[in-house]
């Protein structure tokens, strides 16, 4: 019997396998058409993500770029009396000496005559203030053994001048060094005092500047050293209007360096000439070669600085403290309580310098003792337990008088005290400078008897090109003036700091 084959159920079989394998082939070329479609996406896709990276990348750098480059910019200023004149300003250099006169001395001596004295309570030492009976034996000093003569002959062993920048008399002593060595550069050093100080702060470290070789030191590196006064302290004539602070100093030094013919030098200080050296470095940073100081302001740090020191004990590394760091800073509540003690003055003169100063520009006596006390308790708090507030243990009274006299006979006390209204009186970390870094090359001695000690992580913070940090043997707020030897050779190690970058 024959099979019979059923062509139809076939033909149908076959369409449908032919069928399955043109839709097979249909979606594989589907898939590959997708796949084409894609690709072009995703290409876009990858150089978008590369462009944004690289404009990142390119918005960090100029960022930081524009960072590193920032500056203050100098302004057209005018603290002279009344209006600018039309006429160009006489930018001579003249030569000035200090002088005195018998009536001068005799009107010094009778307001010192008629000083009434407050009895000090018992065993109070310098707790309450200037002892008034130590104070009596200053005095007693200053009214019958005192040589004002002799010292304006000690001021004047160092060329003084004057020169009229921005409407008002600045006054600057230069000195060169009288044996420069050969072959070696001479540096100009710009060093700027701080409150109660002034230039005479200089007297005894700057022949170990200008002539290193004669004291022991590294004649290698040799200075030309320019000690200005702030304006409204000293022999420099008070600015006549409102806002001059340490921005406004900062640009009239620079007139000062450049009229004297630097376009490169280096710069120092202490206390504010520390703030108005860091002002003259964001200022010029391509004439300022480096800054030294013996004090750093960290104005703008004041959250970071806190918080260190609340759990800086327990975890040093994190905030990069050494053991030093330690020892100085802790335990804390002795820091706030000494800045608190120590800082009544700040207060007064932030807010209304003219009523107390009204009172010590009339009276030599009261002068002194407003002073005096801060060369004791500004060089370490034992002092406080003292009769005599340990003045003498490290400065002759002759030098400290002399710096007195500087403020009285000029009258310059208010207007010194006027610069920390204008500094302080719209508030701490908010002008510009404030939030500035300086990438300069920086150092810092830090001696241990300063008011605030800075870690040499806190000074990094604002100083990032920081080459030398020196934590000093002994010593405290005034440091020319008390360790002159020490100050002087921790800045020579700086310069060859500089020299070694």
């Amino acid at each position: 019997m024959t099979e019979r084959h059923d062509l139809s159920s076939d033909l149908s079989g076959s369409r449908i396998a032919y069928d399955t394998r043109w839709d097979q082939a249909w979606d594989f070329r589907s898939l590959g058409n997708s796949q084409e479609d894609e690709t072009p996406s995703s290409n876009a896709d990858m150089w978008l993500q590369i462009f944004v990276v690289l404009f990142v990348v390119r918005l960090i750098y100029w960022i930081r770029n524009r960072k590193n480059n920032e500056k203050l910019e100098m302004k057209d200023a005018w603290w002279g009396p009344g209006s600018k004149p039309r006429s160009q300003e006489d930018d001579s250099i003249r030569p000035f000496k200090v002088e005195t006169s018998e009536e001068e001395i005799k009107d010094l001596h009778q307001r010192i005559d008629m000083t009434r004295y407050t009895p000090p309570l018992e065993d109070s030492g310098f707790q309450y203030g200037f002892n008034s009976n130590y104070l009596k034996k200053v005095v007693s000093y200053w009214r019958n053994q005192f040589d004002w003569k002799k010292q304006v002959e000690i001021l004047n062993q160092y060329p003084h001048f004057k020169t009229k920048i921005e409407g008002i008399d600045i006054h600057f002593i230069h000195v060169k060094p009288t044996k420069p060595p050969a072959g070696h550069k001479v540096k100009p050093l710009l060093m700027i005092h701080g409150w109660p100080g002034s230039f005479y702060e200089f007297y005894k470290i700057i022949p170990l500047l200008t002539d290193p070789e004669s004291h022991g030191m590294n004649y290698n590196q040799v200075f030309e050293v320019i000690c200005p006064s702030i304006p409204g302290y000293g022999f420099s004539e008070a600015p006549y209007k409102q806002g001059f602070n340490t921005v406004a100093a900062a640009q009239i030094f620079c007139k000062l360096m450049s009229r004297l013919g630097f376009q490169e030098f280096f710069v120092q200080g202490g206390d504010w000439g520390s703030l108005i050296c860091t002002n003259i470095a964001q200022m010029a940073p391509l004439q300022v070669k480096g800054i030294h100081m013996n004090m750093c302001l960290l104005d703008s740090q004041t959250f970071f600085v806190l918080g260190s020191l609340l759990v800086g004990r327990w975890f040093p590394s994190l905030f990069g403290f050494q053991k030093r760091d330690l020892e100085l800073l802790y335990p804390a509540k002795n820091i706030l309580y000494t800045m608190f003690r120590e800082s009544g003055y700040m207060h007064i003169q932030a807010t209304k310098p003219d009523t107390v100063g009204c009172a010590l520009n009339n009276c030599p006596v009261g002068l002194a003792a407003y002073i005096l006390e801060k060369f004791s308790t500004w060089r370490t708090s034992e002092y406080l337990y003292l009769e005599d507030g340990g003045l003498e243990k490290k400065f002759p009274l002759d030098d400290l008088l002399t710096n007195v006299m500087i403020y009285w006979v000029t009258g310059n006390i208010i207007p010194s005290q006027r610069f920390y209204k204008e500094n302080m009186g719209r508030g701490i970390g908010v002008e510009k400078h404030s939030k500035m870094q300086v990438f300069v090359p920086a150092g810092l001695s830090t001696f241990p008897y300063e008011l605030l000690h800075c870690p040499e992580s806190w000074a990094r913070k604002k100083f990032p090109s920081l080459c030398s940090y020196t934590h000093m043997s002994r010593g405290g707020h005034f440091a020319a003036f008390e360790e002159p030897l020490l100050l002087a050779e921790d800045i020579q190690k700086f310069m060859g700091a500089i020299k070694g970058k």
